[in-house]
């Protein structure tokens, strides 16, 4: 890999545009699904993404570059990223935007306990507790009563699993596969994957929800990469901790958007979340991270 001077500054720059690109998905698909089914929205993400993703193949070696030696673990992490990533856009349209960003940010702490199993890390007593936060953090927001848990928090929490499933996957493949690689394979399997389906439930596409699509396409491709530089230029330890804006601003649109009241169980169960993720990544990182290659999915 090129050797990159650290940078903060650069960093933050990247993840300015990640944080920007996740938040103007999350109305965007919720525009889009509103309209037309979630199965849809994700094929023509695929396809556009395929088009938008293009310069940056040819940039890296074009079609002969994109070849893998691991197709299975491409098909594996896609297949179980596209379950959660339908999820997530179904989630969006079912509770308020600052729930589900609030549970989707459980992933690391799944990851963490995935991690144990497949990946043979240590669960020490940081990552213990670090759980145990997010944990009562999940049972907070969630509140369950008599009558069960709301169906949208269950597809988010659900989403988050997916998401941290696909993490491990992408962890293996982030040994031998370069950033372009695993986005390129990412809209070739999802959309093979997604066709049928949504060609049965395929609808003519209203003319003022071409823009959300394409911001959906725009931001869905694009958002990864942003977070991938951020990562060339910084540690994981100042890079990651960045994205937990996303959850009060994602809160901060959807009040100003879709008029979201934001209840304190949210903020506090939201907070709980994040002090468990920064306890595990403060605890749990290693000391020099400055060539760290991209782990996230989303």
């Amino acid at each position: 890999m090129t050797t990159v001077e650290p940078s903060n500054s650069k960093a933050a720059m990247w993840m300015a545009g990640w944080l920007t690109a996740m938040l103007t998905m999350a109305v965007a698909g919720r525009e889009a699904v509103s309209q037309i089914g979630a199965f849809q929205v994700m094929e023509l993400r695929a396809i556009i993404g395929m088009f938008l993703l293009y310069p940056l193949v040819r940039m890296n070696g074009g079609f002969a570059g994109m070849k893998t030696a691991h197709p299975w673990r491409h098909i594996w992490r896609n297949t179980v990223h596209y379950g959660a990533q339908f999820g997530w856009l179904v989630a969006i349209t079912m509770i308020p935007l600052a729930q589900v960003i609030s549970i989707e940010f459980t992933m690391p702490i799944w990851t963490a306990l995935l991690a144990v199993f497949f990946l043979g890390e240590k669960m020490n007593s940081w990552k213990i507790a670090a759980v145990m936060l997010g944990l009562v953090g999940v049972w907070i927001i969630v509140r369950p009563s008599t009558d069960g848990v709301e169906p949208g928090q269950l597809i988010s929490l659900l989403a988050a699993v997916g998401f941290s499933i696909s993490v491990i996957f992408v962890k293996a493949l982030t040994r031998t596969e370069s950033v372009v690689r695993i986005i390129f394979w990412m809209l070739v399997i999802q959309g093979i994957i997604g066709l049928i389906p949504a060609l049965l439930v395929w609808q003519p596409i209203p003319n003022n929800l071409w823009g959300w699509i394409l911001l959906v396409s725009i931001c869905g491709t694009f958002s990864h990469y942003c977070m991938a530089r951020a990562m060339t230029f910084a540690d994981a330890t100042i890079v990651v901790p960045m994205d937990f804006l996303r959850v009060p601003l994602t809160a901060l649109v959807g009040w100003l958007v879709y008029s979201e009241a934001i209840d304190v169980y949210t903020v506090v169960g939201a907070a709980l979340i994040l002090s468990g993720n920064l306890l595990n990544l403060r605890k749990s990182a290693p000391p020099a991270q400055k060539q760290a290659r991209f782990e996230e999915p989303t």
